[in-house]
């Protein structure tokens, strides 16, 4: 692979959007890419199975019709099939397109039924007061308040905390300040570093890696934020990152590990925290396929943790290797995309290289030969930001619902039997990525043992609910992590004598 120039590309950006001084909301900026020489792969055997002989990814394209008539067994009289019909009509909770929170509630009236989601940046300076007896000092006044905000229009969130956002005035209203708690900033021993304009994105100041304090405070941040927000229903998927946007590099700005990036010894350190103390789905960069800024491809325990992967270029001209360049498949791949999607959620932002990108990755034709309903298949999409997309010529409301339908998981029961103490429920996974949160099959306040969490697509399984089905009651999917206004649905056409 040729060496590659980050500086050589073009740049597209707009002026910020602020909001209440808390969550800076740029829906369009520059999204730019260092390519490396070579990206690590874990081993031959696993490069092997990813890609066929003429180069082609072979993720699997798990969007196949569907034709399965498999019948649960009645063993007795006591049994009967029980008939139903349902289909599934909205966006379901922790999947489709993404509008940033402003933007989605600017559009509520048009796009509310079209999202199940919305995207925010988030400032740790914002919610950290201060620090004393050893104890962070918080006030998650203005983290509530945008939770409330996106709850209310029956969404749930995706957040990425950061540090640094070149030009950005979000912080104290000058460009580039970084986001690290004005505690730490106090200290003597806490320098940072400057770049004038990288990449041509704008003044940016960057956190001092070498600073034990910051050290120590990232990793415990996450561990509050985890203790407060880990089983909130408001809270969906959390980005995590470091450098530029937390998106794993610092591209226009020369790199120095454990100053202005943090060292791969202190990474190591970090992921592993998050591995053992988050409850909330957590997702990195595949920039972090990247083994001049990341330990991760070369790592075995590190490619074992379960974090999920977004893409913040998605769908551009050359994202996958028979398009040309193929940087971004080569990421996915190296960071294990061919199994990974299984256990952690794969997400993103579509690209803003073009500026039409955005506008026109819903075109039933394809973006650059691709359709999102092959991108989004092939990667396992669960969540993806699209906020340029709506009042497109391809981005009506219903066009969003129907591609946002398409992402992460849908559930269809194939057969129900009922008993005086038991019903069985035979459901199958037909999207293309499991659920990454417990739900439950229910009739009334009794609920199924088994949790549909992690049932991958094509797969079926009995769940056993100790409760009779009746025409009083209903079969419904509860979870305590969707919002109160959202709904987990199935779909399902049986009649007395079994699946149709």
């Amino acid at each position: 692979m040729s060496a590659y120039n980050p500086l050589s590309l073009p740049t597209h950006k707009l002026p910020c959007k602020t909001a209440n001084n808390f969550v800076p909301l740029l829906p369009v900026r520059s999204r730019m890419r260092s390519r490396f020489g070579s990206i690590l792969f874990v081993s031959l055997v696993v490069l092997c199975s990813l890609v066929s002989c003429n180069g082609e990814n072979l993720i699997d394209n798990p969007r196949k019709e569907d034709n399965d008539t498999t019948r649960l067994v009645i063993k007795d009289s006591l049994w009967h099939r029980f008939p139903m019909t349902q289909v599934v009509t909205s966006v379901q909770p922790m999947t489709g397109l993404v509008l940033w929170c402003d933007d989605a509630a600017d559009l509520h009236t048009q796009y509310g039924k079209s999202i199940s989601l919305e995207y925010s940046y988030c400032l740790p300076s914002a919610v950290v007061k201060g620090k004393e007896g050893g104890r962070i000092l918080y006030d998650w006044t203005s983290f509530d308040a945008m939770l409330a905000g996106i709850a209310s229009r029956g969404h749930q969130a995706v957040v990425r905390f950061r540090y640094e956002y070149p030009g950005s005035t979000d912080v104290d209203g000058k460009a580039g300040t970084t986001a690290v708690p004005g505690y730490i900033k106090e200290r003597a021993d806490y320098h940072e570093t400057y770049s004038k304009n990288p990449n041509g994105d704008g003044a940016t100041w960057y956190a001092d890696w070498s600073n034990k304090e910051l050290q120590w405070f990232s990793m415990q941040f996450y561990t509050d934020f985890n203790a407060r927000y880990g089983n909130d229903p408001r809270l969906a998927f959390l980005e995590v990152g470091f450098g530029h946007w937390s998106e794993y590099h610092i591209y226009g700005t020369p790199l120095r590990l454990g100053v202005n990036f943090p060292s791969k010894e202190y990474q190591t350190d970090f992921l592993n925290h998050l591995s053992i103390t988050m409850d909330i789905p957590w997702l990195v960069s595949i920039d972090a396929a990247d083994g001049a800024y990341s330990p991760v491809t070369q790592n075995a325990a590190l490619m074992g943790l379960s974090f999920g992967l977004f893409d913040d270029s998605f769908m551009h001209k050359e994202h996958d290797k028979v398009q040309g360049e193929g940087y971004n498949e080569e990421c996915w791949l190296a960071l294990g995309a061919a199994n990974r999607w299984q256990r952690a959620a794969c997400g993103g932002e579509i690209s803003y290289y073009d500026s039409k990108d955005q506008r026109t990755f819903l075109n039933p034709a394809g973006l650059y030969g691709v359709t999102w309903e092959a991108a989004s298949a092939k990667y396992h999409i669960s969540f993806m930001i699209a906020n340029d997309a709506p009042g497109t010529a391809y981005g009506s409301p219903e066009r969003f619902r129907q591609a946002g339908m398409l992402c992460g998981y849908r559930f269809k029961v194939l057969d129900c039997i009922t008993s005086p103490d038991e019903t069985r429920v035979l459901a199958k996974n037909i999207g293309i990525a499991p659920l990454y949160r417990d739900a439950f099959f229910a009739i009334g306040d009794c609920r199924s043992e088994e949790t549909l969490r992690g049932l991958l697509p094509g797969e079926r399984k009995t769940f056993v609910i100790k409760r009779q089905l009746s025409e009083e009651d209903s079969l419904c999917i509860e979870s305590d992590l969707v919002g109160q206004q959202q709904h987990i649905e199935y779909e399902c056409h049986i009649s007395a004598e079994g699946s149709e």
